[in-house]
């Protein structure tokens, strides 16, 4: 077998899928762990439905998750002519032939088929006909001469063994009657001539690759090696689809999901490696196997890619953090200032505790981020006369403070604990409420110091507090 190469494969007809975007990383990793290629392939011959600004979306997906593809995309609208030229072949050389039933005649045979319960195949009533026999002027599809006795065995490299009797497998259509090629053959003659060596896709397509196997096997090719991953569910195990809520990457970067941590996360949806949880990109590639992959379909766990995130955000450069806040803001939020940059660089340490998402740090920042305090109005109905006051000897006190911290701060919040015979928070909540508008967010002397004196004071003189 030559150089191990894998392809992804999507069609443009709509937003990238999670489960697509796992069957890229699988692929992507099988190669990178062989030292292989992994191409893209856009699968464009729906012109109905097939749209640029998905391709582009599919593009930009498998970029922002890190999964680089080799060479250009192959775009398999291009190779139509060579798809065509493959069916001839076929079709000259007694594997294939033309099939002369009307669409009405079809539709006859699925009714009987559904009337009886049973799964609708062609009855191969033009398969051994002659061409004399044409009654009426109909355009003709191309369909393969699928083999009608015997079995098939295709050797899974996630699935093991399966056997499939050969009778249960129509006479599939490989040209239309408009001469437009179907999905088996464009796919096989594109994976033949990319020289694909290993095809690893959901399980949904076993069937497909039967009759893929077929067209190979008549054109005389060289095999590739097959894999197919179980299917992505919901929680309640029902199989995930492009309408279900968070089925798209985009879905998962507008609430500040980070790239990395849900590249792990799909990693291990489905794939395990020993008890290992957390991986880096290279150990990615350098465990990623077929053996680890289950048989049995996962759950798409929301609460589980939160609980990855928190980890990454606990435990990832705070430069880097900062870089993919400031991205995540510019794109779904409103750009960090530039004067707002190092106070938030700054306080990253604290503003990003209890955060499971990039969205969560922007909400514990909102008191950085703007000019004016935006007040909850329940909230602003805490600073009675009591708080105004202890709101007005901490502003004054403030003036006897050169550097700010904790050291500084405490002494002046125990002295006001003190003189106003009350606790911590009798104390911080009415300083908070000033400073960020809400009773609730990060420890009352992080806020002063991320802020700066001159802000603090600023806001403290508010005439909403007064």
């Amino acid at each position: 077998m030559s150089k191990v190469a894998t392809r992804f494969a999507p069609s443009p007809t709509g937003a990238l899928h999670i489960g697509g975007v796992r069957t890229a990383l699988f692929n992507w990793l099988y190669s990178k762990n062989h030292n292989g290629k992994f191409f893209l392939r856009i699968e464009d011959t729906d012109k109905e439905r097939s749209k640029d600004e998905y391709k582009n979306q599919i593009i930009q997906s498998l970029k922002w998750i890190g999964i680089n593809y080799d060479g250009e995309e192959y775009i398999q609208s291009k190779k139509i002519e060579d798809h065509i030229r493959v069916a001839n072949q076929l079709l000259k050389n007694g594997f294939a032939y033309k099939c002369y039933c009307s669409s009405e005649e079809i539709e006859e045979q699925k009714k009987r088929a559904r009337q009886k319960k049973i799964p609708y195949i062609y009855n191969r009533k033009w398969r051994d006909k002659k061409e004399s026999d044409i009654s009426q002027n109909i355009e003709p599809v191309i369909r393969f001469k699928s083999k009608i006795d015997g079995k098939s065995i295709l050797k899974d490299l996630v699935q093991g063994d399966v056997e499939i009797d050969n009778n249960t497998i129509e006479d599939f259509i490989i040209l239309r009657n408009d001469g437009t090629p179907t999905y088996n053959l464009s796919a096989s003659v594109d994976d033949h001539q990319m020289n694909m060596t290993h095809i690893i896709r959901g399980d949904d397509h076993k069937i497909n690759t039967f009759k893929q196997m077929q067209i190979y096997q008549a054109m005389k090719w060289e095999m590739p090696s097959f894999a197919h991953i179980p299917l992505i569910h919901t929680i309640d195990g029902k199989k995930l689809s492009k309408r279900d809520k968070a089925s798209t990457l985009d879905d998962y970067s507008k609430i500040g999901i980070m790239p990395d941590a849900l590249r792990n996360y799909l990693l291990r949806l489905g794939w395990s490696f020993k008890d290992k949880e957390i991986f880096t990109l290279d150990e990615s590639i350098k465990y990623f196997n077929l053996e680890g992959i289950g048989k049995s379909p996962s759950k798409l766990d929301i609460s589980r890619i939160y609980s990855m995130n928190e980890h990454y955000i606990k435990n990832i450069d705070e430069n880097d953090l900062f870089t993919q806040l400031a991205e995540y803001c510019k794109l779904f939020k409103n750009e960090i200032k530039s004067d707002k940059k190092d106070k938030i660089k700054k306080s990253l340490t604290f503003l990003k505790n209890k955060a499971k998402t990039l969205e969560d740090i922007f909400n514990n920042a909102q008191y950085i981020l703007t000019d004016e305090v935006n007040f909850n109005q329940e909230d602003l109905k805490l600073i009675d006369v009591k708080a105004k006051k202890i709101i007005s000897v901490f502003n004054e006190n403030l003036n006897k403070v050169d550097v700010l911290s904790k050291e500084t701060l405490e002494p002046i919040v125990n002295e006001l604990i003190q003189s106003n015979d009350t606790n911590f928070k009798g104390v911080g909540q009415p300083l908070r409420v000033a400073l960020t508008g809400s009773k609730f967010g990060p420890g009352i002397y992080d806020i002063i110091i991320s802020l700066g004196k001159e802000e603090v004071k600023k806001r403290l003189a508010n005439k909403k507090l007064s």
